[in-house]
């Protein structure tokens, strides 16, 4: 499918809207319900720009977007997310419900968690060894409320090449992947490490030995850029070419 071509339009009684006040300032809130996985996920838009804006589309965590987590990095990717739009004045949080554990479910990712403090897994072997799959998540969703939004192309925020290659092939133009990282720490140091060096992330932040990866051990070394910091990408084709720097490091 080409960029441009949103398949699924998301029926008229499927969408409700309304203002939401939030510490960082007024959010209007699309709740809608997906027709093709049935879920109802949420949309956060602040500003009217609907070229090249700034998107995040971020999979639902309950234990660390809610309880603040230490184990995972999502609650800190949602809260610096959040600030970034704040700070550019316009963007949209697209907040994507059944993507627990990269779609598994809640009561399965905890199961994953047990087997990781227990046998010293890591996030992709403790799916496997349960017979779960490591991904399953469906992004469509996103495409598809970003499309009924009338947006035209976003500029994502996301470490994940893959997220951005799969909105793209749901119809949506990806002009610029923006990097959104966040200061580790010793309780996420391993995920983060099976993240960026099994399953693709960018995460140029993040040091850690060749001789404690092959042991499976974390080590956090210094921050290649100092303070705050994003970099942005712009996306040509499949691949990625660096375009600017900005802001965003936590820490």
């Amino acid at each position: 499918m080409s960029e441009g071509a949103i398949e699924h339009g998301i029926a008229a009684d499927d969408v409700a809207e309304s203002d939401l006040v939030t510490s960082r300032g007024v959010f209007r809130a699309v709740a809608f319900r997906d027709p093709v996985d049935g879920h109802e996920h949420l949309a956060l838009v602040l500003g009217e720009q609907r070229a090249d804006v700034l998107v995040r589309v971020h999979s639902e965590c309950l234990t660390g977007d809610v309880f603040g987590a230490l184990r995972c990095e999502c609650g800190q990717q949602l809260d610096a997310a959040f600030d970034a739009i704040q700070r550019e004045g316009s963007g949209i949080v697209v907040y994507l419900r059944g993507h627990e554990g990269r779609g598994i479910g809640l009561l399965a990712k905890l199961k994953t968690h047990a087997l990781q403090d227990s046998a010293g897994l890591d996030t992709v072997d403790s799916a496997t060894a349960l017979g779960l799959p490591v991904d399953v998540r469906d992004f469509g969703p996103a495409a598809r409320v970003l499309g009924h939004l009338g947006v035209r192309s976003v500029r994502l925020l996301t470490n994940n090449r893959e997220k951005a290659r799969a909105l793209r092939a749901h119809g949506i133009r990806v002009t610029a992947r923006v990097p959104l990282l966040v200061r580790p720490n010793d309780h996420n140091v391993r995920y983060l490490t099976a993240k960026r060096d099994r399953l693709g992330h960018e995460l140029p932040h993040l040091q850690v030995p060749d001789a404690m990866t092959q042991r499976g051990e974390g080590a956090l070394g210094q921050p290649r850029h100092d303070g705050r910091q994003l970099v942005e990408r712009a996306l040509t084709g499949d691949e990625d070419v660096e375009r600017g720097v900005g802001e965003q490091l936590e820490g």
